[in-house]
């Protein structure tokens, strides 16, 4: 296969296989997907002895993203959306409880979806200062 990018096509490229095998593997300690890693330094390896090649580093033998790549923004994209994903589960698990988590259908997901808004708002202004945790209560 063969596949024809500009050189700024290709730091794209580089950003979102960086993003991807994130989300994919940073959670799994040792049990990481190693195929997604395979194709990760697959691609950054393509930088060598060119204009991109302070973006790898070897480790082991192995061509990896370079600290000057980590160090380039990408780690604030990443949390960027963390954040957001946060406070979008966290505003749609405070919705689905206060209705008493019932199957969301079409009678009641505007309401589900109003009570997200509600929240998403609160979450704007304020972040978490205002969440209580009451954890002496007995459910």
């Amino acid at each position: 296969m063969k596949i024809e990018l500009t050189a700024k096509e290709f730091r794209r490229l580089l950003d979102m296989v960086y993003i991807g095998n994130w989300v994919l593997n940073s959670t799994r300690g040792d049990d990481r997907f190693e195929d997604y890693d395979h194709v990760e330094s697959k691609l950054f390896a393509l930088c060598k002895n060119t204009p991109m090649d302070s973006l790898v580093e070897d480790y082991q033998g192995t061509p990896v993203p370079s600290q000057a790549f980590n160090d380039g923004g990408i780690h604030e994209a990443i949390v960027n959306y963390e954040d957001c994903v946060f406070y979008d589960v966290l505003a749609e698990e405070l919705a689905r409880r206060d209705m008493g988590y019932p199957e969301i259908d079409s009678r009641n997901y505007d309401e589900l979806v109003s009570r997200m808004e509600d929240y998403i708002d609160e979450f704007a202004s304020h972040g978490t200062d205002n969440i209580v945790v009451n954890a002496d209560e007995a459910e």
